[in-house]
């Protein structure tokens, strides 16, 4: 059970530290979102010549926010949950159905990553935005609409960090059932009764 606790608390280092730095690109992509949003208001109503890309990129912010950040609720257990029969529960049949309710969320983060993958590599990812631009050349001379598969790319991110986690949550749910649960590094701001 050593091995498991080593393996358990070094999967938990390394999606603490993949998370924090989710959080903040995400939140540094919430603030742009926000200045965006407000260029188009000053644009739309002040001049009365409103831009046509900040929509699609306040999306494609929206998209890679979500992607980065979901991972850190579902770590702490800020997912909507009814926690009703699991309180009401013994200690052991609540870890147990935990421990069940983690390998369903497992089987469909997989199926997602899969169809995730297939949208980016697939049909829908060869398409190009609307408005949105790179540059192509260091100079900014020469400019290419930017691929869909780039917006595309966030669930493919996003739900393999989830993954991670839900891994790391289920080693943590195998820890509590066989009494290790105080040998685990703790998840701060955990609001979960089976995260912990």
């Amino acid at each position: 059970m050593g091995a498991v606790l080593s393996l358990t608390n070094g999967l938990g280092m390394v999606n603490a530290a993949l998370l924090t730095l989710g959080r903040r690109i995400g939140a540094g992509m919430v603030a742009a979102m926000v200045i965006i949003i407000l260029l188009q208001v000053f644009f739309r109503y002040v001049l009365g010549n409103a831009l046509a890309w900040p929509e699609e990129a306040s999306r494609f912010l929206m998209l890679w926010m979500t992607g980065l950040m979901a991972p850190t609720a579902f770590r702490r257990g800020g997912f909507v949950s009814i926690e009703m029969l699991t309180r009401l529960l013994p200690t052991a049949a609540s870890a147990i159905l935990s421990l069940l309710l983690l390998g369903l969320s497992l089987v469909v983060l997989i199926s997602g990553l899969k169809i995730g993958w297939a949208e980016v590599t697939g049909f829908g990812g060869r398409f190009a935005t609307d408005s949105l631009h790179y540059p192509t050349s260091l100079d900014f001379s020469t400019m290419e609409k930017m691929p869909k598969s780039w917006m595309m790319l966030s669930m493919v991110v996003g739900l393999g960090m989830l993954i991670s986690v839900c891994i790391e949550l289920i080693l943590r749910s195998l820890a509590t059932l066989t009494g290790r649960a105080e040998n685990l590094i703790e998840i701060p701001f955990t609001v979960m009764g089976g995260a912990e």
